[in-house]
């Protein structure tokens, strides 16, 4: 076998969004990777930064707060685990998020309300690579 196929595909959910995949050209070549799809590890790190932020602005309005905008700069790394195998070693969600109303997280607060939700996170408890929270509050 030589190697030269795509390695672009489909993947269809159950709602019926459909998103195009491929592996990275930092691995794999282009025109046997299409740089225009989503590659897994890209995937994983939107994974974990969307389950985080989904329970943050759940246990956020749970507390009283108003979130008005949360935009995340998440970021993976690569490394070799103690094996020798290749592995997303950390994954560093860099959340901003606004707030508005009368009742505004103190700094502790926001902390908290993160700590929890990565707490609570199914996918930050069921991987091994290192998550960071690294958030920025603005009121």
């Amino acid at each position: 076998m030589d190697n030269r196929y795509s390695r672009r595909h489909e993947v269809a959910f159950d709602g019926g969004a459909s998103l195009a995949l491929s592996s990275s050209p930092h691995v794999v070549p282009v025109p046997y990777s299409d740089p225009a799809a989503v590659d897994p590890e890209e995937l994983f790190v939107a994974s974990l930064a969307s389950c985080h932020m989904l329970w943050f602005l759940s246990i956020a309005a749970k507390a009283g707060y108003c979130v008005d905008s949360y935009r995340d700069a998440a970021e993976g790394e690569m490394g070799m685990d103690a094996a020798g195998r290749m592995v997303m070693a950390r994954v560093t969600l860099r959340p901003h998020c606004q707030f508005s109303g009368e009742r505004l997280p103190s700094d502790e607060e926001f902390a908290g309300l993160h700590a929890q939700a990565h707490h609570e996170c199914f996918l930050a408890n069921s991987v091994r690579s290192e998550i960071r929270i690294e958030a920025v509050k603005y009121a």
